[in-house]
């Protein structure tokens, strides 16, 4: 199974793409994009539904002819050389959305598309997702596809074995905060010994830090991973450590895998898309899975935009397209085929969206993931924050699995985030 489908991120990758993006700044002489007819579309697997990029070909077919193609691979290095080298851009282009803040920088590569009517269709979408599209001077880059919104999975039987909540609403309600949440976990592993509320703490800090309204570097260039916010979270997570709640697996792996599937590992936290993933990994633990909202409030973790280069020879119409393939019936469609939870809260409401499913005991899932999409804090997103948040993902991670002093760690996290702002021009 795979928990993280979105990748992985790893330090300094978001600076890297900014640079080689700044390098563009002065635009391509001619379009390399599409010529006449053709237009080409730019995402890779699962970054949109393929039953609407099929109907889109079908629909514009009188007037384009719509070449959607699948990138594999490290696609953000393919969109970034490709651009650099000024040579076969596509027309439009999907943009993961833990990428997106390395494009804001460079907004300028890509079309405004404000200039193309984009500000009417503002109130059909999620706001924060919206806003994460706008680079600083006002540019929309992206147009949201879908978004990640973070809820608990559990499995109904471990926990009512456990004599702990069991049915969804009374799980959201009774472990509506991190202690609760804590000492649910104290009681399962001592009533079903061997088992194990989360895999590791990084989920913990990482959801704990996604719930408020910042991260690590402001709008001021300026490094604020070592305030409350980020210390809190870290706290969270090494008191997890210390009560004994998360387990030795690494995320992943087959003995992780094994240990979900005999009800060692019965709890998570994670996104929407995580579904899919659950389903295909573990496809034997059908019908024992529920969702509750997760502590506290929702966090968010993935959910991509498509953009329209410079390279584009017809922003009009490639705008046209957007829009159909981003609105509210296509994205409900989307998240059928890919799992891409939609930002448009008009789709939550449609039929294909309100069937029960019967891996998840024939809960209507959406009851859960649809309100805590509109709940979701907005924070700035800045093009150093993966660089500078990475050191403390891996020192909590060194806390969890090497069982390394946390005082230590976080230490060790500030010299190194330290190096990096100086190298980044981040001032701390």
């Amino acid at each position: 199974m795979r928990l993280s489908r979105r990748g992985l991120l790893r330090a300094g990758l978001a600076p890297a793409a900014a640079t080689a993006l700044g390098g563009l700044a002065a635009g391509c002489a001619v379009p390399t994009g599409s010529t006449g007819r053709n237009m080409v579309l730019w995402y890779w697997d699962g970054g949109l539904g393929d039953t609407v990029v099929e109907k889109a070909r079908a629909r514009y077919d009188s007037t384009v002819d719509l070449q959607a193609i699948k990138i594999g691979g490290y696609y953000r290095s393919k969109l970034i050389t490709t651009m650099t080298g000024r040579a076969r851009i596509p027309d439009i282009a999907g943009l993961k959305g833990e990428d997106m803040a390395s494009y804001l920088p460079n907004a300028g590569q890509f079309v405004d598309l404000r200039t193309l009517g984009a500000d009417k269709y503002r109130s059909r979408y999620l706001s924060w997702k919206w806003d994460q599209g706008i680079a600083d001077d006002g540019t929309m880059v992206g147009f949201p596809i879908d978004c990640g919104p973070v809820a608990h999975f559990y499995q109904y039987d471990v926990f009512r074995r456990a004599g702990l909540p069991y049915e969804p609403a009374d799980v959201s309600r009774e472990l509506n905060t991190w202690e609760r949440f804590f000492a649910a976990g104290e009681r399962l592993k001592k009533r079903i010994p061997g088992t194990s509320l989360l895999t590791d703490v990084n989920s913990v800090f990482e959801n704990a830090v996604q719930q408020g309204g910042k991260r690590y570097v402001d709008k001021d260039r300026r490094f604020i991973g070592d305030q409350e916010h980020v210390r809190a979270a870290w706290a969270l997570a090494v008191e997890a450590k210390r009560r004994g709640i998360v387990s030795d697996f690494v995320n992943g792996t087959p003995d992780q895998l094994s240990a979900i599937q005999d009800g060692k590992l019965p709890s998570q936290l994670n996104a929407s898309w995580a579904t899919n993933d659950i389903k295909s990994g573990v496809p034997k633990t059908k019908g024992r899975w529920r969702v509750a909202q997760m502590p506290v409030r929702p966090s968010n973790n993935g959910g991509s935009f498509l953009s329209i280069t410079k390279a584009c020879r017809e922003p009009e119409r490639a705008f046209q397209i957007i829009t159909w393939i981003l609105d509210a019936a296509n994205q409900a469609q989307g998240f059928v085929d890919a799992g891409l939870f939609p930002s448009t809260p008009a789709s939550y409401g449609l039929k294909q969206l309100r069937e029960p499913d019967p891996f998840f005991g024939g809960q209507v899932t959406m009851d859960v993931f649809g309100p805590a999409a509109q709940k979701i804090a907005v924070a700035y997103n800045s093009p150093f924050d993966v660089a500078l948040g990475q050191p403390l993902k891996d020192e909590i991670k060194n806390v969890g699995v090497l069982g390394k002093d946390p005082k230590k760690a976080w230490s060790d996290a500030m010299s190194t985030c330290r190096r990096i702002a100086d190298h980044l021009g981040v001032s701390h």
